[in-house]
């Protein structure tokens, strides 16, 4: 019998609850792996879907993907407070100092990201898997769309 999705109030509902979220994960995730192994599947790529939160204040000076957030993945899952009071993440996209010794440190992504509630930063490339250069932004939002940017020129003049 499928249950609904509850809100999580607090950190300690949400890590019993990706306890249990895990513990499904990991045999879809071995399903698909056998589903992939036996050619009735095709493995999907990372990218960006509308909604998602690309950062990148300092990936591409460092050598790497910009992050991909995906941010409706979380949200469906825990209470805004979880992330934006509890953990300090600012509303904004980019409006945060995050960087990997923060994260290893347990700030920020690395407070559920830490082997117990979610999986460990090892693998770069399950949050790294952005297109370089690609700027901080909300993927998808039609604000890029809006605004004309300060430096184009009027062409209508």
């Amino acid at each position: 019998m499928a249950q609904s999705i509850e809100y999580r109030e607090t950190i300690g509902d949400a890590v019993s609850m990706v306890k249990k979220i895990n513990k499904l994960r990991s045999a879809s995730l071995a399903c698909a792996a056998a589903l992939t192994m036996l050619g009735l599947a095709m493995p999907m790529s990372a990218q960006a879907e509308y909604g998602d939160i690309v950062i990148n204040n300092y990936a591409d000076q460092a050598g790497m993907n910009p992050v991909v957030f995906p941010h409706w993945f979380h949200r469906a899952r825990f209470r805004c407070k979880v992330c934006h009071a509890d953990l300090g993440f600012k509303f904004k996209a980019g409006g945060n100092e995050i960087n990997m010794l923060k994260i290893i440190d347990g700030q920020y992504c690395g407070a559920c990201h830490n082997g117990e509630i979610a999986w460990q930063v090892e693998n770069c490339n399950l949050c790294h898997s952005g297109k370089p250069g690609t700027p901080t932004q909300v993927h998808g939002s039609t604000v890029q769309k809006l605004v004309t940017p300060a430096n184009a020129k009027n062409k209508g003049k």
